[in-house]
This record gives C-alpha cells, structure tokens and sequence, in this order.
C-alpha cells in the first residue's frame, strides 16, 4: 500500500506552486533537528529511521492516489501528472538508529529534488516524533531500572499501529520484552504474558485458577496474587505450583511495602527462587522507587507508550541548503522568525570522547562546500587532549532512492538496540539521574 498520502495537504501545493516557478527540479537538503529536548530531559534517543525507509519504499503517488487527490481538487492535473508513479530518487543520511541525541544534533538529511524532499516533511516527522519519544522514555525506564528486566505491554493504551511501533522503538532502547505479538513476529521482538485478573475470577476460588495456570503452563509461570488478599493469594500460589514456582506478580497496592513483604513470604515458603515482577501504571519515577526492593522485573504500560510526558520528540523538517542551477554550488538557506531561528547549510555530528572513554560534547560540523555536505575535519583543538577521539554519528541510509537493507526489517531493530547500548555507556553518569537538568552534552558547533 502506498505511503504518499500520509503527508499535509500543504506539501502538494507547494510542490504545485514551485512548478510554476520553476523551481520545483532544484536540488535541496532538509534537516530533521530538535531545537530543544522536553523539560528536564538531558538527552534523547533516535528510533524510527527502519520504519521510515519501510514507508520510503512505499512512497508512490499511484493511479488510484491521484485519482482521488483530482477528485478533490487537491492540485492541478499538471501536478499529478508529474507526481504519478515518480520515486523518490534522492539520498538520506542521519544517525545510527538508536544513537542519542541532543538539541540541534543534525539527526537526519534528506537530499533531493524540492519536489522528491519537501513530500517527506510529514511522513518523516510523524514516524521519528512517535518512535523517538518512546525509545527516550523507555531509555529512561532503563536507566531507573539499574539492570532489572522491563516488558513493554501498553497496546490497549494506544492507537494498534503506534503500539507496534512503541514496542520497537523499546526494544532499541533496552527492553527485554513485550507484550505486542504483532510486534514480536514483524520486529522478532520476545513476547511475554500470562494471564490477568480476569482469569482468576473465571474460575470459583483462586486456588482453582492457579491450578489451572499451572496445569497448562508449567510450574515456571507467572502467578497473578493480588486478586484478593495478597498474602493469602502467595501463600496459594507457592502451595500449587511448589517451591520451583517461576514468578508472582503484583499490580496493585503500596508496591515498595507489599514487594519486601511477599519476598519474606516467599522466602519463608522455601519459594526462594520465585521472582517478583511488578506493574501497575509504573513510570521511570516509580521504577527508580522500587530500585532499592526486591523486585526481580518490571512491566511498563501507559507511560511507555505515551512518552511518559513527553509525547514528541519535538523533530523540525526545514530546508538548510539549496543548489545554485548554473554553479552547482551550495548555498545555505535559514529562517529567522522569533523563537525558530535555524541554520543554514549541511552539517554533520560527531562525539567528542574524552580519553576516559566518557563523551564530552556533541559536535555538529557546519559545511558550505560541495554536494552540501560536510567533509570530516582535519586535526581538530577538541582532540588536544591526550588520548581524546571523534566518533562519526552519520550513516548513509539510502542512495538514489535505494534504501541499505542493513537498516531494515528486524536485524535492524537487533543492530539498532545494541548501538544504543554503547551510546549510553559513553554518557557521563550525571546524564541518567531522573532529575530535571541540562542537556548531558553541549552542543558545539564548528
């Protein structure tokens, strides 16, 4: 199914509008950037870019597209028919899908004719704003965590596309698991669930659906306790399934309180294996709360999908740098308007990484010459110190219109998940506190 309706109105009519200026054919570069993170965060998390390219292969204006777009009146004949069945044949660069970033990171380029670039403003957008928002909360969970498992499972507070795209976007950014099966086959994401409330209370007594449980999914499962009395509904559970019993979960109450208390129980039943997952509406706030507990796994719903306050990513798609027709040079283009002042050219972001292996500042190299785009920079003041290094950020994602295969389909998410591991590591140990503060690297623009 085609692509090229998921766009803004707007995008056509400039298309429209700058065929008869005869401008639509020139080349261009747009930039996605952020011109500040949410409140309080310190950086963000680039996930996305593998859904993107999937919907890049897709973009197609065809016959039954511009059949409805004449319909409507959208645009001229003249328009659709220059738009019918023509690919994107430009280039996209950006940063390795789950690399941090941070405000003005040059996070993605889209290179191409005006007409090729300026359609992919709101597909781009709305598919790096949701993923990206996710993967930075969920990277967040993780940090609160400090080692303990999380399970993505919050599809029934979202839209059914976005909660696919969520429990990907939380695989990049370190969790274990989900509860998505729809996720789990098209990402090859591990899937996970048991049962719910509703199960308990399908059978006449608690100790009849542990039974049940038990009979069909083996001693290791996970228990469901807090139906009814939380003490009585472990002390069933450990009775049915056994000291070897896999889990209990708890999804209600006074978490840190109730959590020591079923551990002691646990123990004290000779269960002392038996581990404790918790749920119930948690954020990277309650997480980092029970840090101190013994709670063994996390499962996270709403907040995760939702951005946990912070719903967008706050992606901007402007055009930087523009082609001289006769000269074939670049030439940088901004805007100036109160509050959203960009700049012009292409640029290219680097980390600089001090010699103790921590990252010091976030580089964006700012670059007028050839093809727009920025060569790497020679001997630099910023590698002064001793046993310092730049570590390029930018990848190639497509070429002529050809996406890299690498950066598609589920070994991408596996690729993906394992970049952003060593991007956390590289931040100072400041940058993963929950507390509101500034952005964990500068931004230096050379």
């Amino acid at each position: 199914m085609t692509t090229a309706l998921r766009t803004d109105r707007y995008e056509l009519t400039m298309i429209e509008a700058a065929l008869a200026s005869g401008r639509a054919d020139r080349r261009c570069r747009f930039e996605v950037f952020t011109r500040r993170l949410p409140a309080g965060r310190r950086f963000g998390v680039v996930a996305g870019t593998g859904r993107l390219l999937d919907a890049l292969a897709d973009f197609r204006f065809d016959a039954a597209t511009v059949e409805w777009l004449a319909r409507e009146g959208v645009v001229s004949t003249r328009t659709l028919d220059r738009l019918q069945d023509s690919p994107f044949r430009g280039s996209v660069e950006g940063y390795a899908e789950g690399e941090l970033f941070f405000p003005n990171s040059p996070v993605l380029s889209v290179t191409g004719t005006f007409i090729e670039a300026v359609a992919l403003e709101t597909l781009t957008l709305s598919v790096l704003n949701h993923d990206s928002a996710i993967a930075g909360a969920a990277a967040r969970m993780v940090a609160a965590a400090d080692g303990a498992p999380l399970s993505e499972m919050g599809s029934r507070r979202a839209h059914e596309e976005a909660a696919i795209a969520a429990a990907r976007a939380a695989s990049i950014a370190g969790f274990a698991a989900t509860s998505n099966l729809a996720a789990g086959q098209r990402w090859e994401i591990p899937t996970m669930g048991t049962a719910a409330h509703a199960f308990t209370l399908l059978h006449d007594s608690e100790e009849e659906a542990f039974r049940a449980q038990v009979d069909a999914l083996g001693p290791e499962t996970t228990l469901l306790v807090d139906t009814f009395d939380v003490e009585r509904g472990v002390e069933t559970a450990v009775r049915v399934a056994g000291p070897g019993l896999g889990a209990v979960r708890l999804d209600s109450g006074d978490l840190p309180q109730l959590v020591r208390q079923v551990r002691a129980q646990l123990d004290a039943l000779g269960a002392v294996n038996t581990r404790i997952t918790v749920t119930n509406d948690l954020d990277e706030y309650t997480i980092a709360a029970l840090r101190g507990t013994p709670v063994d796994a996390f499962g996270v719903g709403t907040a995760l999908v939702t951005g946990s306050g912070a719903p967008t990513a706050g992606f901007v798609y402007k055009l930087v740098a523009v082609e001289d027709e006769e000269s074939g040079e670049w030439r940088p283009v901004a805007k100036a308007s109160v509050g959203k002042v960009s700049r012009g050219a292409a640029k290219r972001g680097r980390r600089l990484i001090g010699a103790d292996g921590v990252a010091r500042a976030e580089l964006v190299t700012i670059d007028e010459t050839r093809d727009g785009v920025p060569d790497a920079p020679a001997d630099r003041d910023e590698l002064r110190e001793a046993g310092a290094s730049i570590r390029e950020l930018t990848v190639t994602y497509a070429t002529d219109g050809e996406p890299d295969a690498r950066y598609r389909g589920p070994d991408a998410v596996r690729l993906a998940r394992t970049h952003h591991a060593a991007a956390i590591a590289e931040l100072p140990a400041e940058a993963l506190r929950l507390g509101a503060g500034e952005p964990a690297l500068p931004t230096v623009f050379q």
